[in-house]
């Protein structure tokens, strides 16, 4: 297999997160359920598609070269003789000095190798490789629209208005990790399953920046449940109290964290009861840069830390947005305008077909992401269950079926009094008729409109 083709296979891989193949929640199930189709086209439909676009470009060139060859060949036996060309289609030695014998050779020689070569299908997987590439870090969507290579970077999409504002994330959602502490699950090899529950987190509310805060597993809850084989590791989300300050130091604190939880957590399950368990956690997940092993549990500890810490993007329009930047990437960077104009025919002759070969290969590739940035783009404009609102709003703007129980408040009359030195039992020549405290205050709080009720 030729580097650039494994090369970009290791690439697809990556983009559609093969490295959490084990996990089975939220979208990662969805991406599971198509992991064979998705296999199934990077191993074989993938090269399956480069040769057939590359077979289909050159189509057109062997049709045309095919009736040039013909009208060349009529014009030497005119002019030339009857027999300078055999039945085998060879031309006699003494007239291939010619200028026509040379045309007609060299429209023979590209008929005969028109098959595109080793060359051209690594061209065509080197500038896959480099368009998505582009567009995507660590299994994350950059939105940001390359220009080239070679001269500015990175280009905006104005349209000649008048002002325009634009930033690097413009049409995407904006998804906080405060919105994924949810429960993480994953399947070892043996199918024994870890099940990490936050079970308290510790958040600011509204944005406030406040002290750093760390997922610190809490090992005095971790179990094994040997009838539905499932490991259960509890975690709460707050920051470090000064003694775990000391312990984990200034920086790098939640990878020390995780390092001592992977040895600390397997020493709370036995080896004599719990030997599957210890098993799968254990078992080698992947190797490291460095050749060194990484455990089941390790992996998925960083994966869970850093997907909880870590916000993302979700795009409104992926597919539209990456078909664009591939035309935009075929006639900037594929077809080399520079080269073109210094009359490199013999070059530009294959640029064409490697254009429609990375069209169609990348159309595929691009459809197949867009169905997941869809998904969860589809999950994001879900409509949400309010649980909490927290709003101040003022009494004007609440229904007068809702001011018997304001009145009955005293909480929020007693913020009030606080805040503006109100006093809604001195009785005056508004209230004067109320019998008591309640029709008082109702009598308040049509005369006081703008007063900030605290929900």
């Amino acid at each position: 297999m030729s580097e650039s083709r494994s090369n970009f296979q290791r690439l697809l891989r990556d983009l559609f997160q093969f490295d959490c193949a084990d996990l089975d929640f939220g979208i990662y199930r969805i991406l599971n359920f198509k992991r064979d189709a998705i296999e199934k086209f990077i191993e074989k439909d993938l090269l399956d598609g480069v040769a057939t676009a590359l077979k289909n470009s050159y189509q057109d060139e062997l049709n045309y070269a095919a009736a040039d060859m013909e009208d060349l060949a009529e014009r030497i036996r005119d002019g030339l003789a009857e027999d300078a060309i055999d039945g085998d289609g060879n031309l006699a030695a003494e007239h291939q000095k010619t200028r026509l014998g040379r045309k007609y050779l060299a429209r023979q020689r590209q008929l005969r190798g028109a098959a595109p070569g080793p060359g051209v299908e690594a061209a065509v997987f080197n500038h896959l490789y480099a368009f998505f590439n582009r567009y995507y870090d660590a299994g994350d969507f950059i939105s940001k629209r390359k220009y080239s290579e070679r001269r500015n970077h990175y280009a905006v999409p104005y349209n000649g208005e008048e002002v325009y504002l634009h930033w690097a994330n413009k049409d995407q959602y904006y998804v906080k990790t405060g919105e994924h502490f949810t429960n993480y699950r994953c399947t070892a090899h043996n199918g024994v399953a870890a099940h990490f529950h936050l079970r308290a987190a510790s958040v600011e509310h509204n944005n406030v920046k406040g002290d750093k805060r760390f997922f610190l597993p809490l090992l005095d809850g971790v179990g094994y449940d040997t009838n539905s084989r499932v490991v259960t590791i509890p975690f709460e989300f707050r920051p470090l109290r000064d003694s775990e300050e000391k312990t984990y130091g200034a920086r790098g604190q939640q990878e020390a964290i995780i390092d001592e939880a992977v040895e600390k957590i397997p020493d709370r399950l036995s080896p004599k009861d719990h030997g599957d368990a210890l098993g799968a956690l254990l078992a080698e997940h992947h190797r490291a840069a460095d050749g060194s092993a990484v455990t089941f549990l390790a992996h998925h500890l960083r994966h869970y830390t850093r997907r909880n810490t870590s916000d993302f993007f979700v795009h409104k329009n992926l597919k539209g947005f990456l078909t664009q930047e591939l035309d935009f990437y075929l006639k900037n960077e594929v077809l080399n305008l520079d080269e073109m104009e210094t009359g490199l025919e013999a070059r530009s002759e294959g640029w064409f077909q490697i254009m429609r070969a990375i069209r169609a290969v990348g159309g595929k590739i691009i459809d197949f992401l867009a169905q997941i940035e869809d998904f969860q783009k589809m999950l994001f404009e879900k409509r949400k269950f309010i649980t909490d609102t927290q709003y101040c709003i003022t009494v004007r703007n609440v229904p007068e079926g809702f001011h018997g129980e304001i009145a009955a408040c005293d909480p929020q009359w007693d913020e009030w009094k606080e805040l503006f030195h109100i006093d809604e039992e001195q009785k005056n020549l508004f209230n004067s008729g109320a019998k008591n405290r309640k029709e008082r205050r109702l009598a308040f709080l049509k005369d006081h409109p703008t007063l900030v009720l605290d929900t």
